[in-house]
């Protein structure tokens, strides 16, 4: 697997160095945050590589915590590893966006979470409200009918942005806050690349709504994380993703280093085939435009 020069300065001082694995990383880090989807699997399957590349981080005593922005919760996403082919002890734990808006919401405290009521329509996927099942809040099945939103999942395959368009400008007409338990805007599936729950909370907030998120890119999700690594210092942790706007620009806001894995969401724009570095012009391209900028690029994440 080839890797080509590096390609771009980044951050002013410095270049993004292009690497053909995590291999040539692991000696300057403690701890890795890695992100699942797009990264170790597409929701199916294990990525060819991925499952030995944790194996080895483990052997060299690495801590590892998996970081995912699921509307589900932590023991949901760690039963769907095990199942993909990842199991427990590849990791010291998976901390999932949906758990962290579970916490908040029983907690009920600060200024948005301490005014949502207890009525809630649940934006998701095959009825799937696990996240907030067993809370002291009501699950309703009508917007009108609802306190506050909360958007979980979404199945775009079935129905896209459009088709929940009624039910946002009713939470928009009610006044009715929104949190959001899963900011990912798009995600890898077998059927290629979708969009994903956290497209409904940016249109909601086009509308004119408000909107508590969750997840990638807020930094109190990453100060979980260190707490989790037992590591205070964050350029000694590694984040690994492959998306700009949540894993690169989350990684940014905690001046923590960041590895971009080019085969994820954005493959299509960067690559001929997964497991091909991108060519310098092409990521030339893609970077011109982008939020942020990560420090290390490659095309996937294998040792």
């Amino acid at each position: 697997m080839s890797a080509p020069a590096s390609p771009e300065p980044a951050r002013g001082s410095g270049a993004i160095r292009s690497c053909a694995g995590i291999a040539e990383l692991a000696p300057r880090y403690d701890g890795y945050i890695i992100d699942q989807w797009g990264v170790l699997h597409d929701g199916i399957r294990p990525y060819p590589g991925a499952r030995e590349c944790l194996e080895r981080l483990r052997g060299l005593g690495k801590r590892v915590v998996i970081l995912s922005n699921s509307g589900r919760r932590e023991n949901d996403n760690i039963e769907l590893m095990a199942r993909i082919g990842f199991e427990r002890g590849l990791y010291d734990r998976l901390i999932s966006a949906g758990e962290d808006a579970r916490e908040a919401i029983e907690a009920g405290t600060g200024p948005f979470h301490s005014r949502l009521g207890r009525r809630c329509y649940a934006f998701t996927q095959d009825g799937d409200t696990g996240v907030i099942d067993g809370m002291s809040i009501e699950p309703v099945s009508s917007v009108t009918d609802a306190d506050f939103l909360i958007v979980l999942r979404m199945d775009a395959t079935r129905r896209d942005l459009a088709g929940h368009e009624d039910d946002l400008r009713a939470g928009i007409e009610r006044g009715l806050p929104m949190v959001c338990a899963n900011p990912d805007l798009s995600r890898v599936s077998p059927q290629g690349i979708i969009d994903a729950a956290g497209v409904l909370a940016r249109r909601y907030e086009e509308l004119g709504g408000s909107v508590f998120y969750h997840g990638k890119p807020h930094p109190a999700i990453y100060r979980s994380c260190l707490r989790t690594l037992g590591i205070d210092d964050p350029r000694r942790v590694l984040a690994v993703g492959d998306s700009i706007e949540h894993d690169i620009l989350g990684a940014s806001r905690m001046n923590m280093d960041s590895a971009f894995i080019a085969g994820g969401i954005h493959c299509p724009q960067l690559c001929e085939a997964w497991g091909k570095a991108p060519s310098i012009e092409a990521w030339r391209r893609f970077s011109a435009g982008a939020i942020s900028q990560p420090d290390y690029l490659l095309p996937a994440f294998v040792w």
